[in-house]
């Protein structure tokens, strides 16, 4: 091919989406002991950073949208993880608060970061922080992670 920047091997998409595929993969096996999807795993890690929020919050903590977050919540007060609350002055908001249920399952999740790094042996601990930190710049958040 005489278009070398269209190779497959040149893309920087195709590796992060070949990265995202296998890390999908890996957290299907290890949050199934969980009952949790990946995004439902994202949203408790956000509640258990900080319960009791609004769904907008959660939205923008998350960044996931506020219509797939509310099937979301549904699917998370079925498994009785978390509860919905209105707010005492207006009742058109409500926050998102953890059950005692989705507060125990940080003891079964904790170890989960430890277990995906064991999964990925060729990567270190300051490769996985160089990599988070060139993500965020991609991201448009030039946060570094120290």
């Amino acid at each position: 091919m005489k278009y070398p920047n269209l190779f497959l091997e040149n893309q920087l998409c195709h590796r992060i989406y070949m990265a995202n595929h296998r890390l999908n993969r890996l957290y299907s096996v290890l949050l199934e002991p969980l009952n949790l999807t990946y995004p439902q795993y994202v949203v408790m890690m956000a509640l258990w950073e900080e319960d009791r929020i609004t769904l907008s919050a959660l939205s923008e903590r998350t960044q996931i949208d506020v219509g797939t977050l509310s099937l979301m919540m549904k699917k998370l007060v079925g498994k009785e993880f978390l509860y919905t609350e209105a707010d005492a002055s207006d009742k058109r908001k409500r926050y998102i608060i953890l059950t005692e249920t989705g507060r125990r399952l940080t003891e079964k999740a904790n170890d989960l970061p430890q277990q995906v790094l064991c999964a990925c042996p060729n990567v270190s601990e300051e490769d996985l922080k160089e990599l988070s930190n060139l993500l965020d710049k991609l991201n448009g958040r030039p946060t570094p992670i120290d």
